[in-house]
C-alpha cells in the first residue's frame, strides 16, 4: 500500500530480458538517491512511476536495486523500459505513516497520453485522456495517481476517445517527481481511486438480494 506521495527520483541503470521471447519480463536496475536504501531489505515493496516492484537484489554501496518486471506487466504499464530515464519512487507505506496523499495499491489500471503540459502562473497546467474505460472513475475533486503520484482533478472532459482530465502542478511538484518532464503525447501510468473502485463494485452488485437476519435456515 502507498500514498502517492513521491520519497526519490530515481534513474533506470540498465534493463536486462529475463528471456529470449516477448512472453519474458526484464530485470531493471535502478540508480537510486543517496541514503534511499538505507532502510530497504530484500523482498520490500517499492512503486515505479506507480507500479508496485519487488526488490529482488540490492546494493546499497553502489545505491541501487533491481527488480523483475513481468511482460503481462511491461504490456500494462508505461516509462518503465526507457535506459536513463528518470522514474518516481515511493517505498510501501508503515502503519505508522501519515498518509499525505491518498490510499494507492500500486496497481496501474490504465495508460492515458499527456495532451498539454504547459506553465500557467506559477504553476503547471497537466491535461491527460484517460482511457474510456476509466472515465467513470474520474470525477472533479477527486483523486488520480499519474506515474505514482497523488494527484487532484480539477476538471473532467468526456469524449468519444476517452475523458480528457485537467490537473494542476504546484513548482514543488514539478522539481521532485519526474512529472516535470514530461511532453505532449507521453504515456502516464493512471491509478484510479480506490474509493471509486469499491463503490462501482456495489452498484454492479445492488441487484444481487443480499441475507438478512430474518431469513429462515432451511
Amino acid at each position: 500500500m502507498f500514498t502517492g506521495i513521491i520519497t526519490g527520483v530515481g534513474r533506470i541503470a540498465a534493463i536486462h530480458d529475463l528471456g529470449s521471447s516477448s512472453s519474458h519480463g526484464k530485470r531493471l536496475s535502478i540508480a537510486a538517491p543517496d541514503g534511499y536504501l538505507d532502510d530497504v531489505g530484500l523482498g520490500d515493496s517499492i512503486a515505479l512511476n506507480g507500479a508496485c516492484m519487488t526488490v529482488t537484489t540490492l546494493d546499497p554501496a553502489d545505491k541501487q536495486f533491481t527488480i523483475d518486471i513481468s511482460a503481462e506487466s511491461l504490456d500494462k504499464t508505461a516509462g518503465l523500459t526507457e535506459p536513463g530515464a528518470r522514474i518516481n519512487l515511493e517505498k510501501a507505506l508503515r502503519a505508522s505513516d501519515r498518509l499525505g496523499g491518498h490510499i494507492v495499491s500500486g496497481h496501474v489500471d490504465g495508460i492515458g497520453t499527456v495532451s498539454r503540459f504547459a506553465p500557467v502562473g506559477e504553476s503547471w497546467e497537466l491535461r491527460i485522456v484517460a482511457p474510456p474505460a476509466l472515465a467513470r472513475f474520474l470525477a472533479y475533486k477527486g483523486s488520480i495517481t499519474v506515474n505514482g503520484v497523488s494527484l487532484t482533478v480539477n476538471t473532467v472532459t468526456d469524449g468519444p476517445q476517452g475523458s480528457e482530465i485537467s490537473i494542476n502542478l504546484i513548482p514543488h511538484t514539478v522539481e521532485n517527481t519526474s512529472l516535470g518532464g514530461l511532453l505532449d503525447g507521453s504515456r502516464v501510468n493512471l491509478e484510479i481511486d480506490t474509493v471509486a473502485r469499491y463503490v462501482e463494485r456495489m452498484l454492479q452488485a445492488g441487484a444481487i438480494p443480499l441475507p438478512t437476519s430474518e431469513t429462515k435456515k432451511s
